[in-house]
């Protein structure tokens, strides 16, 4: 009877843990049941003031006298806002953010997600060519990382030598592994 209960204490643990995993950052959440998080419908809707949730890598940082522009590579992103690093980009945008952010914790290369109404567009240069940015007004934002684990399977037998009162066990044969990225 104890087992079960330490064992169903685990899996309560372990689903509580998850669903904390792929929650959604408290500062791109909104109640707005007309909320745009599709870069596509984004840009169908032909410069309607709707709010949007989008990410993906920050291109270029600029601080200006009372705001930040941040302008961002899109990439698709799932319900709990992380940018899909698996998807191609489809697109660029510029978000403004209030006050100043410092260009190294926004540096180029970087994944977020950003909130914010959506403001029209802009023209601006991207290298030579000259580049029409839709425009978000920042409401919030969050930054994300990327976190690789190393996945060893192992093909190999096992030994158990004893030496008096000791015991290793000994690993021998091939081992297999793959890296997978993760966006936390």
């Amino acid at each position: 009877m104890i087992h079960r209960m330490v064992r169903c204490g685990y899996v309560l643990a372990a689903g509580i843990l998850l669903s904390a995993c792929s929650s959604l950052p408290e500062n791109l959440t909104t109640d707005n049941p007309n909320l745009v998080t599709d870069y596509q419908v984004w840009q169908s809707l032909d410069d309607q003031k709707v709010q949007v949730r989008l990410g993906g890598l920050i291109a270029d940082v600029k601080n200006l006298a009372t705001q930040t522009r941040i302008e961002v590579v899109n990439l698709p992103i799932s319900s709990s806002g992380k940018p899909d690093i698996n998807q191609e980009p489809n697109g660029r945008f510029v978000a403004y953010v209030d006050g100043f952010a410092d260009p190294m914790t926004l540096s180029s290369g970087r994944l977020v997600s950003l909130l914010g109404d959506s403001q029209g567009r802009e023209q601006a240069k991207v290298g030579d060519y000259v580049y029409d940015f839709p425009v978000i007004k920042a409401t919030g934002f969050h930054l994300w990382r990327i976190e690789e684990r190393v996945i060893i399977h192992d093909f190999g037998s096992y030994m158990q030598p004893c030496l008096g009162m000791f015991c290793n066990d000994i690993r021998y044969g091939t081992k297999q592994g793959k890296v997978i990225q993760e966006v936390k």
